[in-house]
C-alpha cells in the first residue's frame, strides 16, 4: 500500500490553483505540471487457480507550454501478488520502478506534431489505451500483444487534415535500445512503422504496416514485419471495435493471424455491457486459442471502474473469471 500513499504525497505536495477534478492530476504552483497518478487491483479465478494482485501503481507528470507538451510515466507493475493453487499459497513482491512512457511533442501548427522519447506505438486503436480505468474491460486482446511492440523509444511524427473527415498519418522511427526495455512485449534496437486513418460520422478506419528487430529469441530469424487492419464505429449508446492483423519473419509467417471484434453497449453513462471474440494462432510461442468473453463495467465516476468478465476458451480448461477496480487520479 505505500505505493498508492506515494502517489497521495505527491497530491498533498503539489498546490492547485483550480479546484481539483478526479482523473486530471492537480497543478504545481503555477508551473505548466501536472502531477496524477492511478492504480488497479484485480483478482483471477481459473480452475484451481485464485490470484489476487495489485497490478499496476503508476505517477504521471504532464504539462505544455506554447508549442510544446510532455508526458512522463513510472509505473510498479505487479506490486503485490498471491495465489492459492491447489491449496498452496504463494506471494511474490515487485519494488522495480519501470518507465512506461517519457516524451516531449512540439506541435507545428494544427496539422503538424513532433515527438522524441518514449511513447505508446501510433497502432490501431486499443493500444493508445495502456491505463486500465480508461478500458472497458480488464482483459487486453493477445493480438495487442503479440503483432507489433506495444513502446517505442525514439522519433514520432503524425500530420493531420480536416478536410471531409479527420486524416491522419503517423510514422514511427527507433534505431536505438529502448528506455527501460523491460517494460515492453519486444525487446527490441529497431522500429519502423506507418499508420494511416479516416474518420468521418461515427465511422474510423485505420492500417498500420512496420518492421522490427526482435532481441528476444535467436532461434528464428529477428526481422519481423507486421500489418494491422482496425474500424471502429462510435455513437452514444453503442461501440464496435475490431483488429485484425498478422506477423512474419523473413521466411515464415510467425503469427498466421490474431483478431478481435468487440461489441459495447451503454446502458446509461455507468453501466456498460461488453461482448468480445478473440482469435489467434501464434507460432512464434506454439499457443493459438478461440475466445468469446462478456464484461461488464460500473463507472461511478468515470476516472473510476469496476470492471467484470467471464472467458469462454476453445480449451475449457483455461475458462476464468476476472475482477478489477481501478482509479486515475
Amino acid at each position: 500500500m505505500r505505493y498508492i500513499a506515494l502517489i497521495f504525497t505527491f497530491l498533498l505536495f503539489a498546490h492547485a490553483d483550480e479546484e481539483y477534478q478526479l482523473g486530471k492530476g492537480v497543478q504545481v504552483g503555477s508551473l505548466p505540471l501536472y502531477i496524477g497518478g492511478y492504480f488497479s487491483l484485480d483478482y483471477k479465478h481459473a480452475d484451481d487457480i485464485d490470484r489476487y494482485r495489485i497490478n499496476d501503481v503508476a505517477i504521471l507528470g504532464y504539462g505544455d507550454y506554447e508549442k510544446f507538451s510532455y508526458m512522463a510515466e513510472l509505473e510498479f507493475k505487479e506490486v503485490y501478488v498471491v495465489t492459492h493453487q491447489n491449496g498452496v499459497k504463494d506471494s511474490t513482491n515487485n519494488h522495480k520502478l519501470y518507465t512506461e512512457r517519457l516524451y516531449l511533442d512540439y506541435n507545428l501548427n494544427e496539422n503538424y506534431m513532433f515527438r522524441v522519447g518514449k511513447y505508446s506505438s501510433p497502432i490501431g486503436f486499443w493500444n493508445l489505451l495502456p491505463v486500465n480505468v480508461l478500458r472497458e474491460t480488464t482483459s487486453n486482446p493477445m493480438s495487442t500483444s503479440i503483432i507489433f511492440p506495444k513502446f517505442t523509444t525514439g522519433l514520432g511524427t503524425s500530420y493531420l487534415s480536416y478536410r471531409d473527415g479527420e486524416l491522419k498519418v503517423d510514422v514511427m522511427l527507433q534505431h536505438n535500445n529502448d528506455i527501460d526495455n523491460k517494460y515492453n512485449n519486444y525487446k527490441i534496437d529497431e522500429h519502423y512503422g506507418f499508420g494511416i486513418s479516416y474518420e468521418r460520422d461515427d465511422y474510423t478506419f485505420k492500417l498500420n504496416s512496420g518492421y522490427f528487430h526482435n532481441l528476444d529469441n535467436y532461434t528464428i530469424q529477428n526481422n519481423l514485419y507486421y500489418f494491422l487492419l482496425s474500424a471502429k464505429y462510435e455513437s452514444d449508446k453503442y461501440q464496435i471495435l475490431s483488429e485484425i492483423g498478422s506477423q512474419k519473419s523473413e521466411s515464415d509467417f510467425t503469427t498466421d493471424y490474431a483478431l478481435y471484434i468487440q461489441g459495447l453497449y451503454r446502458f446509461s453513462e455507468q453501466h456498460i455491457g461488453v461482448i468480445r471474440v478473440e482469435s489467434y494462432d501464434d507460432n512464434l510461442n506454439t499457443t493459438d486459442d478461440d475466445l468469446l468473453i462478456f464484461g461488464y463495467t460500473y463507472r461511478p465516476l468515470y476516472p473510476i471502474a469496476i470492471k467484470s468478465e467471464y472467458q469462454f476458451h476453445s480449451q475449457s480448461n483455461q475458462n476464468q473469471f476476472l475482477f478489477s477496480f481501478s482509479v486515475l487520479f
